[in-house]
């Protein structure tokens, strides 16, 4: 590991649906809301949103990981939350700590997919066929940072 990372830095990838009252407009908001708190805590990672179902992955210490997640789950603007991967990271993929630079310039990457069924699939994974899922979910994806 990196001793410039911390030694409890961890990832997690969350599921969930957009609430039947909420308008798709509501998506700008969590993302730009989302963004403020997470460079606050040193969190970076990415959504994912189809037009109904929203992926996110979060990545940063597990404390202000732990809270952040308490309030996405409280957060009325969707629900069903379903956490499919959660686990320790060896390096960060998505903050400027990242080696990887197409996205290493944000604290909460955005994007949409366009196959309706891809992030369904995803909710019914768990661990590391979850975590695989999402791997390959960032390939040619076209990000706004």
């Amino acid at each position: 590991m990196d001793a410039a990372l911390p030694a409890d830095l961890q990832e997690v990838i969350h599921v969930s649906t957009l609430a039947d009252d909420a308008p798709v407009i509501v998506v700008a908001n969590i993302a730009n809301e989302a963004r403020s708190h997470n460079r606050q805590a040193e969190i970076a990672g990415l959504l994912v949103f189809d037009g109904m179902y929203f992926c996110q992955q979060l990545e940063g210490r597990a404390a202000p990981i732990a809270v952040v997640m308490e309030r996405v789950s409280r957060d009325p603007r969707h629900h069903h939350l379903t956490v499919v991967h959660r686990g320790p990271l060896d390096k960060r993929r998505f903050s400027r700590f990242s080696r990887f630079s197409r996205f290493s310039r944000f604290s909460l990457g955005y994007t949409s997919v366009e196959d309706v069924e891809l992030l369904v699939r995803l909710q019914q994974l768990q661990g590391q066929a979850a975590l695989e899922a999402f791997l390959n979910l960032l390939c040619g994806l076209d990000m706004d940072g």
